[in-house]
């Protein structure tokens, strides 16, 4: 038999699947969480779960937000679950289903955006925390810093009482706090971001100064901003996901969440209110967060972008099937043990060959279904975090022979065609103005080099650069994606 989600139905579901054992009725949401997608309900949900199944404060529970219109679905479906939702855990052909009942709340800005105002606001809100994606931080593609003149920034200036966005939220929030209670808060942001909450504090104040300087002033004086490592591979829950929960382990949850049982949490103890005991419950507190993502950045991103587009020049449709390929699978190992881990240092915890293999391994789980689709969302804004620093390391000691690769296997797959003449179509949202001058350059490698600022200066100055980008184009068009990558294998393991 199959039981609606609710706080009703608990009781009732099967006894394999875990639940909360706490009382959910005297959990409060100290907590406010913006960005209630798959991976924060895998992650920091969860974490806040495992603490209050073990006796943690019951002020530590969540509020999740949503800011976005497209985020109405998220909200029908956790009103309906009293805000109730299975996270899977599957690896191979074991499935492991749990409840978690860590946010008790859930607000939608657009129904009302002075109830979201009010909530950030509120004297026992001690943490905000942030899964925003990196387009939600308004980074000036040329010059790296806040995008001032973007229009969502400009609306949010002229309109502070009903922002449509981040910056106008939190900065609303902030000023009601500076004039009434004064209390402190953390602003902790959980997005793929190198130096995430570095970022978010120069581009909050950025905001903020415009808006009112002594605002700017007091969030210097009363915010923290942690630095944080976030890892859990998440896909996107499909219907084919829904049926599963339903039908195997007896849940109809509107929207369940897929993932691994892998997870990972590095975060600095920077906190102006106050904290969960997170450290009871896996996170690891450091001062040396950046050391920690570097390694994670580059091993892990780095080599979810360099399988994604080779993956789809040859035909496959998963994460897994892509590096169950032999020849990308070698790809890989020569990738990160030539031309990334020399420029890497271990950290506690992340033994660099240790991790090379784990992240690898992680990727081959065929239960996870995660599309390369998927992947390649973060072509534009993640290749400049993720494989453009481990190049210009890279040449520092030599040729980046294999990922340039990537990059020349990124703009080949941009032309929009696999080499049998098949549709590829990717998710990233700068494809669409980056296809043109992938097509131009099957005739003109050059063209990888201009109309666009992906690269920054000293990649462009680099002739060995250019010419190795060039020269993997034009082999691809030449003898086609599988020669092609079986041939820069071949060289570099010789």
């Amino acid at each position: 038999m199959n039981h609606p989600l609710s706080a009703s139905t608990l009781s009732h579901l099967p006894v394999v699947v875990r639940r909360p054992r706490y009382d959910r009725r005297i959990v409060q949401p100290s907590l406010v969480h913006i960005g209630v997608g798959g991976f924060f309900r895998a992650h920091q949900a969860v974490y806040a779960d495992d603490l209050l199944e073990n006796g943690g404060d019951p002020r530590w529970g969540y509020c999740g937000v949503g800011l976005l219109p497209a985020d109405s679905r998220m909200r029908d479906a956790l009103r309906g679950q009293d805000c109730l939702y299975t996270v899977v855990e599957r690896d191979g052909a074991n499935s492991r289903a749990r409840v978690i009942g860590s946010m008790v709340d859930y607000l939608f800005a657009p129904d009302d955006p002075g109830k979201v105002i009010e909530k950030l606001a509120a004297p026992d809100t001690r943490i905000i925390s942030l899964t925003i994606t990196e387009g939600g931080y308004y980074i000036n593609r040329q010059t790296g810093g806040f995008d001032a003149d973007h229009p969502d920034i400009q609306f949010d200036l002229a309109n502070p009482a009903s922002p449509r966005g981040i910056f106008g939220y939190l900065t609303e929030s902030l000023h009601r706090r500076m004039l009434g209670h004064g209390n402190p808060v953390t602003l902790m942001s959980c997005d793929n971001i190198q130096g995430n909450g570095t970022l978010l504090k120069r581009h909050l104040t950025a905001f903020a100064e415009r808006r009112d300087p002594r605002l700017a002033d007091w969030i210097g004086r009363h915010c923290t901003f942690p630095n944080s490592m976030v890892d859990r591979i998440t896909p996107k829950t499909t219907d084919e996901d829904r049926i599963m929960v339903r039908n195997e382990q007896g849940i109809d949850d509107h929207w369940p969440v897929m993932t691994e049982s892998f997870r990972q949490w590095v975060l600095e103890d920077q906190f102006a209110a106050g904290r969960p005991a997170w450290e009871r419950c896996g996170v690891q507190f450091t001062d040396e967060v950046a050391a920690f993502e570097k390694i994670k950045l580059r091993i892990l991103n780095g080599s979810h972008q360099a399988l994604c587009y080779i993956g789809l020049l040859l035909g496959h449709t998963y994460v897994h099937e892509a590096t169950t390929d032999p020849d990308i699978r070698k790809l890989l190992q020569l990738m990160l043990q030539r031309e990334v881990i020399p420029s890497l240092s271990a950290m506690p915890g992340m033994e660099l060959d240790v991790y090379q293999a784990q992240v690898v391994q992680r990727f081959c789980n065929p239960a996870i279904r995660d599309t390369l689709t998927r992947i390649s969302t973060y072509g534009a804004s993640g290749i400049p975090q993720f494989l453009l620093p481990s190049i210009e390391d890279q040449l520092k000691r030599g040729p980046a022979t294999l990922l340039n690769f990537v990059i020349a296997s990124w703009f080949r797959c941009l032309a929009g065609q696999d080499d049998d003449g098949r549709e590829i179509r990717l998710a990233d949202p700068m494809a669409p103005a980056l296809q043109e001058i992938a097509r131009l350059a099957r005739q003109d490698p050059e063209s990888v080099f201009s109309g666009h600022d992906l690269f920054g200066p000293r990649l462009l100055e680099s002739e060995s650069f250019r010419t190795e980008v060039k020269r993997a184009l034009q082999s691809f068009y030449r003898l086609g994606s599988r020669e092609t990558l079986r041939r820069y294998t071949l060289q570099l393991a010789s």
